[in-house]
């Protein structure tokens, strides 16, 4: 019986250093009254963090307060893509960017390069920083006279000494440019009253990113004046005397010149898509008749205008 006794003491002695023990055991950092909720800390240290494209501006070179973009007739256009990026491992984490502008409805971000629709910059230069963080990227394309009009995009690429990498896009509009080069002149050569000239060439390139028609217009010291050419010893060329056609034909097939706009029918030139340009042929012809006894040397002009095809 004592036995018995002594054993059920020890054990309920036992229990009670349980009791008495376990929740000294468990204690938490910052507990509530009963210990039903627990809070921890935490921590963690970030040892490279993603850089960041945070604005593309895509501008004008030459005017960037522009808000739209008309390219050089006949020329190349410089463009920007102006990028500013943060690094929240210091900005002197970048080690470059590169951009890629493309045209939004003939091209995408993966084509290859192509004057009329697709630029890269591989190798965009830095501008400043801003902070220790931030800075800016000046990323320059040389965009030639027949890009294409519309949407252009500009993507932006920022890659860190961790290989990791951000991206930002920005966009902006290319005007339409309706524009064309003509042969320097047009010399008829010599020629004696009542007598004609040859046929003389003068070649029309357009310089522009349209595809156009052309018209003509000639006087001979100032619009509307009804001349073809003044004349320096006395007298002077009736307009409807000099003649056009877009054909090489005889003086009386040709069109004559009225002092006004005409249209150069049968010639429309393309836009430029390749490295052959765009030029066609007109064919000119002068009657020098003996209304006006014209002598010496004679001059005038002719209008070549662009205009929507």
């Amino acid at each position: 019986m004592t036995g018995k006794v002594l054993s059920i003491l020890i054990i309920l002695s036992f229990v009670t250093v349980l009791v008495l023990v376990l929740p000294l055991g468990i204690a938490p950092n910052n507990a509530s009254a009963n210990y039903k909720n627990v809070t921890v800390w935490t921590r963690v240290n970030i040892t490279n963090s993603r850089p960041e494209v945070l604005n593309v501006t895509f501008q004008d070179a030459s005017n960037t307060s522009l808000r739209n973009i008309t390219i050089n007739a006949g020329n190349t256009k410089t463009v920007y893509c102006n990028v500013s990026v943060r690094d929240w491992n210091g900005f002197n984490d970048i080690i470059y960017l590169n951009a890629t502008i493309w045209h939004s409805a003939t091209s995408n971000y993966s084509a290859a390069d192509s004057n009329n629709s697709h630029y890269t910059n591989n190798s965009c230069i830095i501008n400043a920083s801003t902070s220790l963080y931030i800075g800016w990227y000046v990323c320059s394309f040389d965009v030639y006279y027949y890009a294409n009009n519309g949407t252009w995009i500009c993507n932006a690429s920022v890659v860190d000494n961790a290989n990791t990498t951000g991206a930002g896009l920005g966009n902006n509009t290319f005007y339409s440019v309706y524009a064309l080069n003509v042969t320097d002149g047009i010399d008829y050569g010599a020629v004696a009253v009542e007598d004609w000239t040859g046929n003389v060439t003068a070649n029309i390139t357009n310089l522009g990113n349209m595809p156009i028609n052309v018209t003509v217009e000639g006087y001979g010291a100032k619009k509307g004046d009804g001349l073809a050419m003044n004349c320096s010893l006395g007298g002077n060329i009736s307009v409807g005397n000099e003649r056009f056609s877009t054909e090489n034909v005889d003086w009386g097939l040709k069109i004559p010149l009225n002092g006004t706009s005409q249209l150069l029918s049968n010639l429309t030139l393309l836009k430029q898509n390749s490295s052959a340009v765009i030029t066609n042929s007109t064919y000119w012809q002068l009657y020098i008749d003996s209304t006006n006894n014209p002598g010496g040397n004679c001059t005038g002009f002719v209008i070549f205008t662009a205009v929507a095809s």
